[in-house]
């Protein structure tokens, strides 16, 4: 399995996640969720294995933008999985899949495998 990065190209936390992945030697595929879109079945993977709370960005711009409605929409998994279908943004980045299958999300190198 490859090492990928899933993200936007000009956020700061991918950014730094790529140059620390460099940095470590670790060569990473980088899927830009604004040219590729969301992968729908890599997206239902990270649910499963973090839960839709750690995946959703409610912090971000992107977020704090939308409808109060679909804000209030958002309940569960298959709500949350909707609405960062529709809107990549909402989703916390860096979103890495390590060769060994973990995915981690955020730019937490303290938790990513060496």
């Amino acid at each position: 399995m490859d090492l990928i990065v899933y993200g936007i190209p000009n956020c700061d936390s991918v950014k730094k996640a790529r140059n620390w992945l460099v940095d470590h030697g670790m060569n990473a595929h980088f899927h830009d969720f604004k040219k590729q879109g969301v992968p729908a079945p890599e997206l239902k993977t990270w649910l499963a294995a973090l839960s839709w709370e750690t995946v959703l960005n409610r912090k971000g711009t992107t977020w704090r933008q939308l409808d109060a409605a679909v804000q209030a929409s958002v309940m569960d998994s298959a709500s949350a999985e909707k609405v960062m279908l529709e809107h990549a943004s909402t989703i916390k980045r860096p979103v890495i899949r390590w060769p060994s299958g973990k995915i981690t999300v955020g730019y937490t190198p303290d938790n990513w495998p060496a």
